[in-house]
């Protein structure tokens, strides 16, 4: 069998954007691309971070979101059998754990352009991701995110970009600060077992009321290297994971500085898009000073 071109997923990207509202299954989209199942999703979710059905079900519901700001008028019902959905109830069951919130929550006043940086039509543009040391260090004070948060390992990593959704559909809320800055705080690290706490979280006055299924972190004063990742345009998770990979495999141990013990965050400011390319995302490792 020839060696697949570069250009393969792309070709099936589109093609499976065209035909959201056919059956489409693993077996149909492999064949497609005239590769076996098992050789085509190994390559597909190299490439696009996740399984091909999962990015599927995404698009779908993504899809769905749009409608559901752009049609006022149109019923639940009919959108879930348009998505491919037996009932209501089963496409907002899918809904709420892709997209983090129900329908008409989303419908209420949902931003979309976080989900379309999930689930985008568009991929990594390359497998590097442009990484900077800031020449500075940076102190910072104590202060308080809240957000959801869970433990992840290496299999449910993946599944990150859900607690940004939650997060999303909930702002704003009392007792948020008044930046739309957010954070990804990484903390409780067990690098043998590869997992790992992770809130997706805005700043917050101490002890605020928070929304159900929030909890709140403490981020201790600590002195930080800031790494800052460049972004394409492209898929956003492929591109964090070239950026951590580069910054904890190269530009860390290259650094000479001494690590300290505290939750590292990456720290997206209120204009942040995901899907537009030169948006920057400043991660903060915490040091010895």
């Amino acid at each position: 069998m020839d060696r697949p071109t570069p250009d393969l997923i792309a070709e099936l990207i589109a093609w499976i954007e065209a035909r959201l509202d056919d059956t489409l299954t693993l077996d149909r989209i492999a064949q497609q691309a005239g590769l076996s199942p098992y050789h085509f999703s190994r390559l597909f979710t190299a490439r696009m971070g996740r399984s091909v059905m999962a990015y599927v079900r995404g698009r779908r519901l993504v899809r769905g979101a749009r409608r559901l700001c752009d049609e006022p008028g149109l019923k639940l019902v009919e959108l879930a059998l348009d998505c491919g959905f037996e009932s209501q109830e089963a496409f907002t069951r899918a809904f709420k754990r892709i997209i983090g919130v129900s329908p008409g929550r989303f419908r209420a006043g949902f931003a979309l352009t976080p989900i379309e940086g999930q689930y985008p039509m568009n991929l990594p543009a390359s497998t590097s991701t442009a990484v900077t040391r800031l020449p500075d260090l940076v102190r910072l004070e104590a202060f308080s995110i809240a957000g959801p948060a869970r433990r992840f390992d290496q299999e449910s990593r993946a599944e990150i970009p859900q607690l940004w959704s939650a997060l999303i559909g909930a702002l704003p809320f009392k007792g948020q600060e008044p930046s739309w800055a957010t954070y990804g705080a990484v903390w409780s690290v067990d690098r043998e077992e590869g997992s790992f706490d992770y809130m997706a979280g805005v700043g917050i006055a101490p002890g605020s009321a928070l929304p159900a299924g929030f909890s709140e972190k403490r981020i201790p004063a600590a002195t930080y290297a800031v790494f800052r990742i460049m972004l394409d345009g492209s898929a956003l998770h492929p591109q964090v994971k070239n950026a951590m990979a580069t910054i904890w495999g190269q530009l860390i141990p290259a650094s000479g500085l001494k690590l300290a013990d505290s939750p590292d965050f990456e720290l997206y400011d209120g204009r942040f898009e995901p899907t537009r390319p030169g948006a920057v995302i400043d991660f903060h490792v915490p040091v010895e000073g």
